[in-house]
């Protein structure tokens, strides 16, 4: 049975629009234009490009008379080339080695396909936030505001969630499927109303009222991730019945 060889994408004739990446847009910026090569497979080497203006062609060695050289600047980080300009075109879009790393070629389609990618997910994040109750609400906001969300109504609660999942929905759906951020929560609000007590050198936590060593911070973990993955295990638990039966 023949195997189905690939075939490279059709060439559009069309106008093109290429732009700076990294959002750079200088009043003018020019790339280069000449002493650039292009590794021509079929052939097994190193072709010299060029761009000009007489030519039908962006390959030296297949240059015919003299050659008027071009310039290739962009202007406010962008350049448009019209579909009659074939040999600027398949240079910017095929061959140019800065393709991807100083510029980009316009793409109407994939930007769509991003723009869309971006609003599903801010979207699925608001439908995550809005049926989110207030304590799961309280710990996604307080791992952004910390203590300061104590001082918060419940209303200011919904309306600084919703606002985070539409600004930053990706980040947002991470800690709202964090199985671990309502028992963090817990733990930092169990701080800060006085049933827990945390050491100065963010070391120990014990018991408030008593002064009771519950666990040693290990080095180099942050003290309510590694209290919380204490609050998880067998020792812990009792520890995480009192704590909530405490906050209750």
């Amino acid at each position: 049975m023949a195997t189905k060889t690939k075939t490279a994408p059709k060439w559009e004739i069309k106008d093109r629009q290429y732009y700076l990446v990294n959002g750079k847009s200088p009043l003018t910026y020019t790339i280069k234009g000449k002493g650039i090569y292009w590794f021509d497979k079929e052939k097994g080497f190193e072709r010299e490009l060029k761009y000009t203006l007489n030519q039908k062609t962006c390959f030296v060695d297949e240059f015919k008379g003299d050659a008027r050289l071009g310039h290739i600047v962009f202007e406010d980080g962008v350049l448009n080339v019209p579909k009659e300009k074939q040999t600027l075109q398949k240079l910017m879009s095929i061959y140019h080695p800065d393709n991807g790393r100083v510029f980009a070629e316009f793409d109407a389609e994939a930007e769509a396909e991003d723009d869309l990618d971006i609003l599903e997910l801010e979207i699925e994040a608001l439908t995550v936030a809005k049926s989110m109750d207030i304590d799961q609400a309280e710990a996604v906001i307080r791992s952004e505001v910390g203590s300061e969300v104590s001082k918060m109504t419940s209303k200011e609660i919904k309306r600084d969630l919703l606002l985070f999942a539409k600004n930053n929905p990706k980040l947002f759906l991470e800690l709202a499927n964090d199985d671990d951020i309502n028992i963090r929560n817990m733990a930092i609000k169990a701080s800060e109303i006085g049933i827990l007590k945390l050491s100065d050198d963010q070391r120990t936590f014990k018991w408030a009222k008593t002064d009771k060593k519950i666990m040693t911070v290990p080095f180099d973990e942050h003290p309510y991730s590694a209290f919380t993955a204490f609050l998880k295990t067998d020792e812990g638990l009792e520890v995480y019945k009192s704590i909530e039966k405490r906050l209750k």
